[in-house]
């Protein structure tokens, strides 16, 4: 199995002066999912390097079991570091990608061209297509073979607007993961505040929250096996 994960390149929380990336435990946990299941692990991001990680995503209320494996796994932060420039990615050599989440996708991978050639390659090849939290931002610009948004009448879920309000940054975001899979047509449902839920569609996986990344990533598993 030969999984593409791409992150987020985007460090600034929109003009709050407060830096955001990807959140962390949305990459270590389907990471080590992956990792453990065997897979060909290539990591991806817009500028390549260094992805920059939400810096609340780093604190220690939000550690979990996969964040502190990865925060002693030498191997995993060199391959963190070491991300391939989505421009040069091939997508006809993974079998699955995914997407964790942090605010930052809301402002680079959601308007990314690199990007949206890559979900529409793996969707129109019937490969999985794999987003947790905010990361079903990503699917802002993308269409299926038909034209018509890949989310329409497809089940999805993502970051609620009572998370983001939570959150407080409700005004900040470019806009809201929930009120634009509504708008693109996708059949959005959700579970509880962080709670994990996740929806499948078809190849199509999605994740309500952090809580969430985990199961997101099995169940792009199950679709390979």
């Amino acid at each position: 199995m030969k999984i593409l994960m791409v992150l987020t390149s985007h460090d600034e929380l929109g003009d709050t002066g407060k830096k955001t990336g990807f959140w962390l435990e949305e990459f270590a946990a389907p990471y080590y999912v992956f990792k453990d299941a065997g897979a060909d692990i290539t990591l991806a991001s817009p500028k390549g390097g260094q992805p920059p990680i939400d810096p609340t995503s780093d604190e220690p209320d939000n550690q979990t079991e996969a964040t502190e494996r990865f925060k002693g796994d030498e191997e995993a932060k060199q391959h963190l570091a070491t991300t391939e420039r989505l421009a040069d990615v091939d997508a006809t050599s993974f079998d699955a990608i995914f997407y964790p989440g942090g605010h930052g996708p809301l402002w680079d991978l959601a308007e990314d061209a690199d990007s949206r050639r890559l979900i529409e390659a793996f969707a129109s090849s019937d490969r999985p297509v794999g987003a947790v939290c905010h990361a079903p931002a990503v699917f802002r610009h993308v269409t299926a073979a038909s034209g018509a948004p890949l989310v329409k009448g497809r089940k999805v879920t993502g970051f609620t607007n009572s998370e983001e309000e939570a959150a407080g940054l409700t005004d900040v975001v470019p806009f809201l993961v929930e009120d634009m899979l509504k708008e693109k047509g996708g059949d959005y449902a959700r579970g509880d505040d962080w709670a994990s839920f996740v929806l499948r569609d078809g190849k199509l996986v999605t994740g309500q929250n952090p809580a969430s990344s985990a199961e997101a990533a099995r169940e792009i598993l199950a679709l390979l096996s």
